[in-house]
């Protein structure tokens, strides 16, 4: 571990970059009660300040298990929760609307409470087929939802505003109104519409393949950031099938739309030729040495730091050691990032990794302090870093609480840090690869795995296994917490868990019938 000493100065207290926060996006309270998006705050800081949330539950004898709700084959966003609503990213293979067939991607919302089916979103595939748009992936944005809006990236490269309300009110809001597909007829294309009560009313779309000239790789998956009128998102542009050309140098990494009415507000492409795979990771905001900024992890393996309004670049810092190299396959040293910046007491925490597919290697974990700092900052703005055998590729996005850092890799190690020295408390193996991000609420620790286990740990310095249990199916995302209802998203099922739900009585088994007299034998 490397420890740049001279780097750090007296961070924000958390109660004070909350205040910030509120003086630069209007209210931070306000922002955390009306926008529920990926990370719960626009720092992205995995924690909940939610109190009696579940530490055990069973999901084969019902203990404290609310409902549960089927859902496609392959489900990566979500769960995020908000209105009375719980809204998931998944692919179409449950078919709640037996007339969408096929391959989709599907933003779906149920009842909170109940967990009713309410209404979808179902994208067609992009033609161009898994250079764009791998097949079975689904929609894998966390959808941001202020009051009655809800905004999302499309496995079509569309950011997306929609009514959280569907047709259930049969209402068409616009300005977009002509919801529904393009078939082929004998009298030529036309254009069937889809409003039916369980069907999605979109508010307005930006294409960014056709209008921006993105180029996704595999899948626009970015997880948009709201604060104020602003979103901001990842584009996915990246390589090409062949992984080396990218075809759109030009195309913006980066995007900040006006949410009322989709325009563009200004792009950032500066990854460019520099682009080593795709784009998969997401924005986080906050407020650092009286600084608001907006940051993002560029395609290059690049930490872009931006005012938030205008797209005016702040600083940049290079994620990667500067001897390491890129290799096809996983092979090299340097990673993109597919993690999420967290800014917490003045600092940002960030890892990189690569694609799931490239397996495990060497990954880089980083503490910086980027106040009062501009230009290029990786040499001048390093707090700690842990790399090589100390901390593998990973995927995760941080949880930080009372400078307790945890932060799972893919080789399935959570890991306790002390977030101002990155000195490591403990660590814990799950045995298994780690997709998601631990989160924290309660004083416990959540974190799920591929083999669809969840476990439970004490939010503490000493380590403390408090639960495990499995889930059925690999848990590839993220649990999140709302009014004490615990919301679980495994590959093919949605689940709430909540205190004081009794396992299912067992059922008695079915009585023998009785012996029936032996025939006599005929003489």
């Amino acid at each position: 571990m490397t420890t740049n000493t001279t780097a750090q100065t007296p961070g924000l207290a958390l109660l004070a970059l909350l205040a910030l926060l509120a003086l630069a996006a209007g209210s931070t309270a306000a922002v955390a009660a009306e926008v529920a998006q990926y990370g719960n705050t626009p720092s992205r800081n995995m924690v909940s300040a939610e109190k009696n949330v579940p530490e055990e539950w069973d999901p084969k004898t019902g203990l404290n298990i609310k409902w549960s709700m089927d859902l496609g084959s392959q489900s990566y966003a979500g769960p995020v929760v908000s209105g009375g609503k719980v809204y998931v990213g998944t692919n179409n293979e449950r078919q709640y609307n037996p007339a969408l067939k096929g391959d989709r991607g599907n933003v779906i919302a149920f009842d909170e409470q109940t967990g009713k089916f309410l209404w979808q979103s179902a994208h067609p595939k992009l033609p161009a087929g898994r250079v764009n748009d791998w097949p079975l992936q689904g929609v894998c944005s966390t959808p941001a939802i202020e009051g009655d809006r809800l905004y999302y990236v499309s496995n079509r490269a569309e950011v997306i505003a929609a009514d959280t309300e569907g047709f259930l009110d049969d209402q068409n809001d616009g300005p977009f109104t002509a919801e529904g597909e393009e078939v082929d007829t004998p009298d030529g294309p036309k254009l069937l519409p889809k409003t039916g009560k369980t069907d999605e009313d979109i508010i307005w779309k930006l294409d960014m393949i056709g209008e921006l000239d993105v180029f996704p790789h595999n899948l626009a998956a970015g997880s948009p950031l709201l604060v104020g009128d602003i979103i901001y998102t990842v584009t996915g542009n990246g390589v090409d099938e062949g992984h080396i050309n990218i075809p759109a140098t030009l195309a913006p990494s980066f995007i900040a739309v006006d949410k009322k009415t989709g325009k563009l507000l200004w792009e950032d492409a500066s990854p460019g030729e520099s682009i080593l795979h795709g784009s998969w990771s997401n924005p986080s905001y906050g407020v650092i040495g009286g600084q608001a900024q907006v940051m993002y992890p560029g395609g290059d393996g690049w930490l872009y730091s931006f005012e938030p309004k205008t797209g005016k670049l702040l600083w940049k810092f290079d994620l990667n050691p500067k001897d390491s190299k890129w290799q096809l396959g996983g092979r090299g040293t340097r990673n993109n990032v597919i993690s999420t910046p967290v800014i917490y007491d003045g600092k940002v925490y960030l890892g990189v990794g690569q694609d799931p597919e490239h397996g495990e290697g060497p990954g880089n974990l980083w503490a910086i302090d980027p106040a009062g700092k501009t230009g290029d900052i990786t040499g001048s703005a390093v707090v700690w870093h842990r790399g090589g055998d100390e901390f593998h590729r990973t995927m995760s996005t941080a949880a930080i609480v009372d400078d307790l850092m945890f932060i799972a890799d893919l080789s399935g190690f959570l890991y306790c840090l002390d977030a101002q020295t990155g000195q490591l408390h403990w660590k814990y193996d799950t045995f298994a690869a780690v997709w998601g991000s631990p989160f924290v609420a309660d004083g416990k620790v959540y974190l799920g795995d591929e083999d669809g286990d969840i476990v439970v740990l004490k939010a503490a310095k000493k380590k403390e296994l408090l639960h495990e249990v499995n889930m059925g199916a690999a848990v590839y995302t993220t649990p999140v917490v709302h009014d004490g209802t615990l919301f679980v998203v495994s590959r093919n099922k949605l689940w709430a868990i909540e205190n004081g739900i009794a396992p299912k009585p067992k059922a008695e088994p079915a009585p023998k019938p009785a012996d029936k007299p032996a025939k006599a034998k005929s003489e």
